[in-house]
Parts: structure tokens; sequence; C-alpha cells
């Protein structure tokens, strides 16, 4: 059956996190893809790391500190390119099916929100340029906690605010260890595998594996 509530991850599972990166590929040169790599590696690297010592850094800055980090590790990326790459964050291409899917699920009457670890400004910059605000109902931030996910708290923003039980929602995100955070807590989840990785938490398997978030509707 349908369920009432469905919460997306944002970054990799609504917003292409590589956008940025790819608007300036041509400037940056071939190894373009490997700085994205590790921009988007450290930035989850650090948001885990300061969220074990307790120790909270909101996501934007530790977005900052990723990309320079990647900068370094990528000698051949012009890093004058820096400032432009920030920029371009903040309005990262949402994926082509993103949009439908959100307004078949809004149409059959469910509630929608995103749940991530961006920070609020980020994730309203990005919600607005992908034309989101009008089918999502929330947007939560780890921010208001400030911890990060897979810390529980963070899942339970979600039932709290709605006054749902964990098991009416279904939860979407392209990050398999979010997922088994979400499974643990006790959501309903869909791993959307984007690009078609081995699962490395079987002891928090998802309801669902699609390879985009098409055939959600349906599935559900």
């Amino acid at each position: 059956m349908p369920h009432a509530a469905y919460v997306f991850d944002a970054y990799g599972t609504l917003f292409d996190v590589h956008a940025a990166v790819r608007r300036h590929a041509g400037e940056i040169g071939p190894d373009g893809q490997q700085l994205s790599e590790i921009w988007r590696a450290k930035q989850l690297e650090y948001s885990w790391v300061h969220s074990l010592m307790g120790a909270y850094v909101d996501f934007w800055t530790l977005t900052e500190r990723a990309l320079d980090f990647a900068f370094q590790k990528v000698p051949t990326a012009d890093r004058s390119l820096r400032d432009a790459l920030l920029a371009a964050y903040w309005k990262l291409d949402c994926y082509p099916e993103v949009p439908a899917v959100l307004k078949a699920l809004k149409a059959n009457g469910a509630r929608l929100a995103i749940l991530s670890n961006g920070s609020p400004a980020m994730l309203e910059a990005a919600v607005r340029s992908s034309a989101l605000d009008t089918v999502l109902d929330d947007v939560f931030s780890v921010d208001t906690l400030r911890r990060y996910k897979t810390d529980p708290a963070v899942y339970e923003m979600v039932t709290m605010s709605w006054r749902i039980y964990p098991e009416a929602v279904s939860f979407q995100s392209s990050n398999r260890w979010d997922v088994a955070g979400a499974t643990r807590f006790g959501f309903r989840t869909v791993w959307i595998n984007r690009a078609g990785q081995p699962d490395e938490y079987a002891d928090r398997p998802p309801a669902l594996i699609l390879p985009s978030l098409d055939g959600l509707v349906t599935a559900s």
C-alpha cells in the first residue's frame, strides 16, 4: 500500500552532487571526475568525524573544506575555479525524473519532505532552483540538532514533527549508509542505487532497491 509520507535525502538522491564540477569540466580538465569524487567523499567523511567528536560544523563549511582538500589531491585542477565551483553547488541540477515522481506522489495524497545533512540555506537554494518548493511539505536539516546522519535523532525529526510512526514513512536515499541508519530507526527504506554499487550493509537491508526514483510510485 502507498505510504502516508515520503522523505528524501537531498544530495545524490534528488540533487546531482557532481553537477557543479560537470558545469566547469572544460576548464578543470581531464581530472574533473576525480576532483568531484574526492570532494564528495571528504564532505561525507568530515560530517561523520565531526559527529563522532561531538564537534558540529555546518555542512557548508565542510563542503568548502572538502573542496580545498580535493584541490590538494588533484593539483592539475585549476584552483582559481574554487569560487565558481562553490557557487555552482548552491544550484545543483536535480535528476531528470525527480519533479515528475514527486508530483505524482503528491497527487496521490502523500506528504513529502527532504531530510538532509545540508544547511538550511543550502537546501533552500537547491529546492528553489529546481522548483521543488511547490511539492515539498517540509525540509528538515540536521542543523537544527547539530548532529549528522546516521544519528537516530536525525530521523526522529520527521516522526516527531509529523506525529507519525516510523513505519508510515518511506525513506529514499542514494547513500547506502543513510539507508542503513534509516532502516535501523524503523523507516521503510528505498535505496536509490544510481551508481550500481554492491550492498555493503547486508544486516540492514532496504525494502526496495531502484536504479533511480523512476518506479517509486508504482512500487510503493
